[in-house]
């Protein structure tokens, strides 16, 4: 057996058994393909898939084994050359990010920053996607780091961390009636015509939930994955606005626009940085983590990545 069968077992996987795409992504022939998962179940003494005629229809029970040790040779194999390059190469090589919008566009401009000009030689790669999509890049080995709200904690495959707390707060015209309460409740929110992130981001689970225990039907005209979005649509006014307090607390201090806090109503959201289990990571990784957030010392990370059953959460 070799590393080209666990891979092309591997990759088999992730493309739902289609032969056709996991040669292509592999750059390889099908029957190439065929041919070495074969020869690696004829050595193994076991079917790891089951077929009809020439497809791959399911994974078996030995399969399945199979593929959690495969997944933990290919995981040490891309140990290996990581600490490869560490030693050979010091501060230089690729870190690949992945994080959702809110964080990509209003929390990692200045550690990006940062650590390219501390690291000059360390090629960036900076991915966006929803929460669920920075955790498959995780997994698959896309990215090196994921940032995300949600999600980033529910996959077993994966060490979270907590990274920081933020709250939402609402973004109206100045001259707005709300603009002069000095207590919001969900009643007077329930009431406006609402531009908020989609369900899928940024938090809009605890909107959702803060306005269904009170038994109110929030008026969402409008939600978007963009804060940019929100905003804009805010200011030609198609409603007051909903956002992360990031992203409004760089904006140019005026006259026409106020915001109001809204985590007495909805709590506090908490964004969580996340590894692949397993992983070893690279100096340049730790420095970029701990510029996230005073919280993830090096020590804090160590412990982690190790498997220290300690609970980190806020």
């Amino acid at each position: 057996m070799n590393l080209h069968q666990f891979r092309f077992v591997q990759e088999a996987v992730r493309r739902n058994l289609n032969l056709t795409e996991t040669a292509k992504s592999l750059h390889t022939s099908q029957p190439g393909v065929s041919k070495a998962i074969l020869e690696l179940e004829e050595e193994l003494g076991v079917d790891i898939f089951a077929r009809h005629g020439k497809r791959l229809r399911r994974i078996t029970e030995p399969g399945e084994q199979v593929l959690k040790s495969v997944e933990i040779i290919m995981r040490e194999v891309s140990n290996l050359k990581r600490i490869g390059e560490e030693f050979s190469k010091r501060d230089a090589g690729r870190l690949s990010i992945a994080a959702t919008h809110t964080q990509a566009r209003y929390v990692l401009p200045e550690p990006i920053a940062r650590l390219r000009k501390q690291f000059p030689q360390v090629q960036l790669s900076l991915h966006q996607g929803t929460p669920e999509q920075v955790a498959r890049m995780l997994l698959e080995e896309t990215a090196d780091v994921g940032l995300a709200t949600e999600s980033l904690d529910l996959f077993d495959g994966l060490v979270s961390l907590p990274c920081y707390e933020w709250q939402h707060v609402l973004l109206m015209p100045a001259d707005h009636a709300l603009a002069e309460v000095p207590q919001l409740t969900l009643e007077q929110l329930a009431l406006e015509p609402l531009i908020t992130y989609h369900p899928s981001f940024t938090g809009r689970a605890r909107i959702d939930k803060a306005f269904a225990l009170r038994h109110l039907t929030p008026n969402i005209v409008l939600d978007a994955i963009d804060a940019d979005v929100i905003k804009t649509y805010v200011q030609l006014g198609m409603g007051i606005g909903i956002v992360a307090e990031m992203a409004v607390r760089d904006d140019a201090p005026g006259s026409d626009w106020v915001t109001r806090p809204l985590g007495q109503l909805f709590g506090r959201n908490l964004a969580r940085i996340a590894f692949k289990k397993g992983s070893y990571l690279r100096n340049f990784v730790y420095v970029f983590a701990q510029s996230l957030s005073d919280r993830l010392s090096r020590d804090l990370l160590e412990r982690a990545m190790s498997g220290d059953g300690t609970d980190y959460e806020l």
